[in-house]
């Protein structure tokens, strides 16, 4: 039995404080009323009215009491640890993620990461920022890196970590990955379980974060965790903010016990301007922005009219469904 109304007869909000959502839904010729938040208030005005909500970051959990008549959610992200799936299940409201949306963006985002670090482009900025002409370096130990040899630990080998890796090989890293699952993995030279990921912080030049945000994950980076690597280590987090303990990154990067860090998420965004983060010089910050592509809303339109559809005949298996 459809869990949804005939299209003509549904409500939609769409609740993004940037993305263009509607207009790229609106855009394809479904026939469904369209309703549009840049706010968690103002979502939480329509709420009552939707059938379904695609929203990520604007979405409240006690929305689900205002809304008797929502059955589905489309995640704007592939992240959805803001969702209570325990009581979206006992209200009968489904939920998919975006996963796959953005993997291509959040990968390549991280190989800028790894390869602006290493060849110091944040310092250059800054440089010319000041108007200042480096001199060639003397100490060995100051100037650039190369990839070719290095060790990359990618802890998360989902769509994202595997499509790193894929962007990883030619450029001659030795590729470690860390994941739950086992089995066979050709993208890597070697897979590891997570009761061995201190072994393979050991061996890493360079660690990617690639991993949900889950109980298992959340502070998995933490001191024991980064006394592990080595002081010329360097940190990539494209995952979660909360997967990194970040006053330990803090005082591992302000004592010399890490090289750097290039950073998408952090703990509290936007970063407070207090955070000592901002004024780090081996730190590269990016403002959660590893995801944002000029392609998104088309990818994420075609995960929700491919979820919409399924709903409108009645089947059980969601595209990334999670409830």
């Amino acid at each position: 039995m459809p869990l949804l109304p005939p299209p003509e007869a549904l409500t939609i909000a769409f609740a993004h404080q940037a993305y263009g959502l509607a207009a790229e839904f609106a855009g394809r010729g479904h026939p469904a009323r369209v309703l549009e938040a840049r706010s968690a208030d103002g979502l939480r005005a329509h709420v009552g009215e939707a059938d379904v909500v695609v929203a990520s970051g604007l979405w409240r959990n006690d929305m689900i009491e205002a809304a008797p008549k929502l059955r589905f959610i489309q995640s704007v992200s592939a992240g959805t640890d803001q969702f209570d799936k325990t009581r979206l299940a006992r209200a009968g409201i489904r939920l998919a993620s975006a996963q796959g949306a953005n993997e291509r963006a959040v990968a390549e985002h991280a190989m800028a990461l790894i390869l602006g670090l290493q060849r110091q482009l944040h310092l250059a900025r800054d440089h010319q920022a000041a108007r200042y002409w480096r001199p060639i370096l003397a100490d060995r130990a100051l100037r650039e890196e190369e990839s070719g040899g290095k060790t990359l630990v990618i802890v998360g080998l989902g769509r994202i970590g595997l499509r790193l890796a894929a962007l990883a090989r030619p450029f001659g890293f030795r590729l470690l990955g860390v994941r739950r699952r086992p089995g066979p993995c050709p993208e890597v030279d070697a897979l590891l379980p997570p009761e061995r990921l201190y072994e393979a912080l050991g061996e890493a030049d360079i660690v990617a974060l690639t991993c949900p945000l889950t109980p298992e994950t959340e502070g998995l980076i933490d001191a024991p965790a980064l006394a592990a690597l080595r002081p010329s280590a360097l940190l990539v987090n494209v995952a979660r903010g909360r997967v990194v303990d970040e006053p330990a990154l803090i005082a591992a990067l302000q004592e010399g016990r890490l090289a750097g860090a290039g950073l998408d998420c952090v703990h509290e965004e936007p970063l407070p301007a207090e955070s000592s983060l901002w004024a780090m010089p081996h730190v590269i910050v990016t403002p959660h922005s590893a995801g944002e592509t000029r392609a998104y809303e088309t990818s994420v339109i075609d995960i929700l009219l491919d979820n919409l559809g399924r709903l409108a005949r009645g089947e059980a298996e969601l595209r990334n469904g999670l409830v």
